[in-house]
Order: structure tokens, then C-alpha cells, then sequence
């Protein structure tokens, strides 16, 4: 096994299915342009058919470093208070040793709370397909158990999500995992034997960010994400972006106690942007040379406008 090998088994495959009692969602630094995912409520708030696509690369450098793909696609009902969605995120740990895929269809309900106001009720259904090759993790862990492997085993869920929003602000907490499902259990046969068990947590999380105005081409948006579940540590993504002309965004944010990040984005047309994001770890998993950080790559497409409602300002 070369050094790469070594040092993903020590930090990643080994500690994700010796110590995996809380199994956490996908990780996101474009979090601002990805809400769908984590908030149901989001659907239709755009006013517009919008889809999103996102592919995350983490730790690049190291073999079998999770990789992430995200598709998401939403439009308001017409002369109505629903929105609908569907949501698919597909994650791939150790070069196909572990894929999990999420598909669910979301729903939500908008009231008017002031004049510019509003309070968006989100639900979504659904599950996920998990697959793990248990040959290949062995390739990493030796230690690991011999046993069939799992092929797309579907387990269902839903989430809930509520998400109120201005022309500036905006305000979301959401649980988009209810349900707490034990995917599977090892029974140990013997004291050499290693027991492991994949449990479903939920996970909550709480977005916030205020757009202002710095000039008459200068937008500036703070942002908040805070991530909690049970068995893990507590994660607050703190942003500060800009937005120059409604068409050049850039930015930074910071990962508490975990990483630092880059961020840009081009309004291509008043249809097409695109967005990219650096992430450096700020743990010691940043300081080795196998590790060359974190990338994300993100479309987004306004495919109709015949709702007759704007989006202002592009930033949320």
C-alpha cells in the first residue's frame, strides 16, 4: 500500500467505519448557492425553474478522498403558494469502496408575513442508496470483516424545513434527515472480529445571511451555516462575499476549527452563473503533502421566467 493509501486509511476510511455511529451529510462550502439541499423550504423561492449542479472534490491528493455531486431543480407553481423540487446528492468514498445516492422530491408552501416578506414550509421525501464494496475496504483496512457486499440498499426518509426571506435577508432551519436508520451491523465471531455499525443521524441546520448595499455597483452579503449532529463536533461556516455590477461575486469563508476557503463567481447571462470554491484544512490534515485541498465547481441555470417575478438581488 503506497504512502497515500497509508495516511486515507489512518484519517478517513478507517475512522468513518470503525467510529461510525454518526453518519453526516454531505459537506458544502458554496452552501449560499446549494440551499435546496439542505433546506426544502427553498424550493420555488427563486420565482423561477432554476437548476443547480455542484461537484465537490475534497482532499485532492489522496486516494479514495470523498468526492460529491449535486443536482438540484425547483420551480414556484404558477398563481399559487407551492413550490416543488427534486434533490439527488451522490457521495463516493474510497473510489467506489463506499457510494451513497440521495433522491428525494421536495414540496413547499409560501404565506406573506409583511409586504415584502415571506415563510416558506418545505417537506421532502425520499431515500438513499447505499452501496459498500466490502473487498475494496479491506484494501484500506485489513482489520475489516469479510462478509457480502451491500448493493443499492434503499432506505427510506423525509426532511422538514422552514424559510423565511426578504429582498435582503434570509432565515433557515431545516432537518433534511429525519429518520435515524441502522444500515447495518457486524456481529463479531470472534475476538480478532471487528464491529462496526452505520447509523443514520440527523442533522440540523441553521442558515442566515443580510445583503447591503456598499455603493450603487457593490454588493455585500455575511453568511451563516451551522451544522449540528449528534457524535460530531458542532461546524459553523462563517462567509463574507461581495457582489460587483450583479455579475462578479468573490469572497472567503471560514470553517471553524477546520478550514479556510476561496470563493468566486461570473453571471455569465442573466440565465447562466458559475461558481468556484477552494478549501485549505486549517487541522493537520492540512499540513500534509499529500493533501492539496478542497475544490467545488458550481452551474446554475434560470431556465424559465414567466412567473413574472424577479430575483433580487442574485446573491441568495
Amino acid at each position: 500500500m503506497n504512502k497515500k493509501n497509508v495516511l486515507f486509511a489512518i484519517i478517513g476510511i478507517g475512522t468513518l467505519f470503525q467510529g461510525m455511529f454518526a453518519q453526516q451529510d454531505a459537506q458544502y462550502t458554496q452552501y449560499m448557492f446549494n440551499t435546496l439541499s439542505v433546506n426544502p423550504a427553498y424550493a420555488g423561492s427563486r420565482g423561477q425553474l432554476s437548476f443547480a449542479g455542484l461537484y465537490r472534490s475534497q482532499w485532492v491528493g489522496l486516494d479514495g478522498a470523498p468526492e460529491t455531486f449535486t443536482l438540484n431543480l425547483h420551480s414556484p407553481v404558477r398563481n399559487s403558494r407551492l413550490g416543488y423540487g427534486i434533490s439527488v446528492v451522490n457521495d463516493n468514498i474510497g473510489d467506489g469502496v463506499v457510494q451513497e445516492t440521495y433522491l428525494d422530491a421536495v414540496l413547499s408552501y409560501t404565506i406573506d408575513v409583511a409586504q415584502n416578506a415571506k415563510l416558506s414550509f418545505g417537506l421532502k421525501g425520499g431515500g438513499n442508496f447505499l452501496s459498500l464494496d466490502f473487498q475494496g475496504l479491506r484494501n484500506f483496512d485489513e482489520e475489516v470483516v469479510q462478509q457480502d457486499n451491500i448493493d443499492n440498499q434503499f432506505t427510506p426518509n423525509f426532511g422538514l424545513g422552514v424559510y423565511y426571506h426578504t429582498d435582503r435577508f434570509y432565515a433557515g432551519f431545516s432537518a433534511p434527515n429525519i429518520l435515524e436508520t441502522e444500515f447495518f451491523d457486524n456481529s463479531a465471531t470472534d475476538a480478532n472480529s471487528v464491529n462496526f455499525l452505520a447509523t443514520e443521524r440527523i442533522n440540523f441546520y441553521f442558515i442566515t445571511g443580510y445583503v447591503f448595499d456598499l455603493n450603487g455597483n457593490l454588493k455585500f452579503k455575511p453568511a451563516l451555516l451551522t451544522k449540528a449532529v449528534g457524535g460530531a463536533p458542532l461546524q459553523v461556516d462563517i462567509s463574507a462575499n461581495f457582489l460587483f455590477n450583479d455579475r462578479f461575486s468573490f469572497g472567503a469563508a471560514y470553517r471553524w476549527d477546520a478550514a479556510v476557503s476561496a470563493l468566486a463567481g461570473f453571471q455569465v447571462t442573466d440565465q447562466i452563473m458559475l461558481g468556484l470554491a477552494y478549501d485549505r484544512e486549517t487541522t493537520e490534515l492540512g499540513g500534509t503533502r499529500f493533501n492539496d485541498g478542497s475544490f467545488e465547481i458550481f452551474l446554475r441555470l434560470e431556465l424559465l421566467k414567466r412567473f413574472q417575478r424577479t430575483v433580487s438581488p442574485r446573491f441568495f
